[in-house]
């Protein structure tokens, strides 16, 4: 694995970088051609897409700070020092969900349905990401021994010359189970506003609260006897669950034609 993939004369292009750009346009793509199958506003879709990308860079930094709070105070300078590297996906992923509700209430739109419309793109853009952290070697997980393994040579994060367990791949393989999942009962099961946001974050959530038992990577907060992102899960699988039962229970088929005319 080697982050740096290609040299340009004095620019360096990075493999976290060049993915997570490739999952960006990915999940803009794939929700911009949903939006026109589901009678959404596809021109839209661009604005949105960009509202919750800054918003969701912006949540993941916040978070991070926050994770690092204690060596903020002593040296604040440390967020700049680290600006390529200090992310944590549960800050974008709540900073998304904010900047694109904001771009839906600023423009007038159905928030529910053009979240439900995102979050397949979400996962999606997530797996690319995952690969990213693959060849830079961040988010590694713990020494282990096995055919399944996987050593680092170049990485600045990991380990080198350690195996490991690849759990970049592991999430980046789940995020597009989980794309693919909610895109199938998307198209065919969940018609009612809010359900698919909601279980995405149930899925989510589940999959990231077990993943972080593997992770090697300790220097990440933590919570009681949780890690940062598993005690985000708690809440999220939570609210997620809260969610769908609401949007099933108080979504109302709108009244037809000949139903409006009976009353």
């Amino acid at each position: 694995m080697y982050n740096e993939l290609l040299h340009i004369g004095p620019f360096t292009i990075y493999g976290y970088g060049l993915m997570v750009g490739i999952g960006v346009l990915a999940a803009y793509f794939t929700a911009e051609a949903r939006a026109k199958k589901r009678g959404l506003d596809h021109e839209k879709v661009f604005g949105f897409v960009i509202s919750c990308v800054l918003a969701g860079f912006l949540g993941s930094k916040i978070l991070y700070t926050i994770t690092i709070f204690d060596k903020f105070v002593e040296n604040p300078k440390i967020i700049i020092d680290t600006f390529s590297q200090g992310w944590v996906v549960y800050g974008g992923i709540i900073g998304g969900i904010v900047g694109g509700a904001l771009y839906c209430k600023f423009n007038k739109l159905n928030i529910l349905k053009y979240v439900d419309n995102a979050f397949p793109s979400v996962a999606i853009g997530q797996g690319f990401g995952r690969i990213g952290c693959f060849l830079a070697g961040c988010c590694y997980g713990k020494e282990c021994n096995g055919p399944f393994c996987i050593t680092f040579t170049n990485s600045h994060f990991a380990p080198n010359n350690v195996p490991l367990i690849p759990t970049q791949l592991i999430m980046s393989a789940c995020d597009f189970l989980l794309a693919f999942g909610l895109i199938f009962l998307y198209n065919r099961k969940l018609n009612k506003p809010g359900q698919t946001a909601a279980l995405y974050l149930v899925f989510y959530s589940i999959g990231r609260f077990l993943i972080e038992y593997l992770r090697g990577d300790l220097d990440r907060g933590n919570v009681g006897i949780f890690s940062t992102s598993q005690f985000i899960s708690i809440f999220t699988v939570i609210a997620g669950i809260i969610g769908f039962i609401l949007a099933t229970k108080l979504y109302k088929e709108p009244e037809t034609e000949s139903e409006s005319a009976d009353i």
